[in-house]
Parts: structure tokens; sequence; C-alpha cells
């Protein structure tokens, strides 16, 4: 076999290779997001923190219920517009009773998942977190579980607290969008 037709071979199965490995990946990425559960209903937590994703609505006023019904003591917003304040993001916070806007802290710096967890560690240390509840959508809770395990210290304990996706059920583009993030931040954040 001469020496070009080999190198087209083997480039050739490196690549049918390379396709069929993404493939099996990105199914079981696919799966395992879309079996990931909405806990809200169905599990209470505590913790001294926890810091809610921005990217939904559910998400911060998830937030802002653990923190009125005394789940926790801090609340982190992560990704927050650089202009705004709690009451442009979450009208709806002076009637949540005798919540404190000292307790709830806007993190404004954070663009990404990776970006919110690098973000929020040292607002964690700073005010003596022991352990926190994470919360975000369903459909992005593993992605920023596993990048917050990576980034925090080893024993952290975080405590996931997924709500519902922007559509219930999420549709396929969100599902395969979030799985194809998956597998990019797989390869560097964790």
């Amino acid at each position: 076999m001469p020496k070009l037709k080999r190198k087209t071979l083997i480039a050739a199965i490196t690549v049918v290779v390379a396709v069929l490995g993404f493939t099996v990946a990105f199914i079981h990425e696919w799966r395992v997001i879309k079996k990931e559960p909405i806990t809200i209903w169905t599990e209470d937590v505590t913790a001294d923190c926890a810091v809610a994703l921005t990217g939904g609505p559910q998400r911060i006023r998830e937030g802002l219920d653990l923190l009125a019904r005394k789940s926790i003591q801090k609340l982190i917003i992560s990704g927050v517009n650089p202009n705004s304040h709690l009451r442009d993001i979450f009208p709806q916070a002076p009637y949540y009773g005798d919540l404190r806007e000292q307790d709830v802290i806007l993190e404004r710096r954070s663009k990404t998942t990776f970006g919110n967890a690098q973000q929020t560690l040292p607002l964690v240390e700073a005010l003596r977190c022991r352990d926190l509840v994470l919360i975000t959508s369903r459909i992005h809770m593993r992605r920023a579980l596993l990048t917050f395990k990576a980034e925090f210290p080893p024993h952290f304990p975080i405590v996931p607290r997924s709500v519902p996706a922007l559509s219930e059920p999420p549709s396929w583009d969100e599902i395969a969008w979030e799985s194809l993030k998956s597998l990019f931040y797989s390869s560097w954040a964790y």
C-alpha cells in the first residue's frame, strides 16, 4: 500500500473513532442531564449560605425563599449585571417580610459558570460559610455542581438545589446545548 493511502486511511480511522467517541460522550451527557430531578419540590435544605446563579427567575426566587425561611443566613446571587441592584433583578424583594438586604450579596464579575465558581469562593470564605446550597436550573445543575466542586476545597459541602428549567420539560435543543457545554467544561474545568 502506498505511503499516502496509508496516511489517508489512518486519518480517516482517527476521525471516525473521534466522532464515535464524541457521540458516545454526548449521549451520556444528554441522558444524565435529562434525568436531573427538580429538588425544590422534594427536599428541604439548610446551610450557612447559598449561591443562586443568574439565568432564570426561579433561581433567585428560590434563594430569597430560603433566606426568608431562615434556611440560610446569607445569599450570594452570582452573575449579576454590574449596573443592577436587588430590586432590579427581583422587584418582589420588598414584599419578603423581614428580609435584610445586607444578607444578599450581588456578585457582579462572573459571566460564565466557571466564573461563578471562581468569584463565589472568596465570598464564601469571607462570609465564613461552612456549607453551601447551589441553586440553578435542573439542566444546568450537573455542570454547575461539578464546576463548583472542582473550584472549592475538596471536602466543602455543596448541596444541589435545582429548580425547573425555563421550559419544562426542557426542549431537545436546550438539553443538546447544555450537553455540549458540559462536554466542553469536562475537558478543562472539572
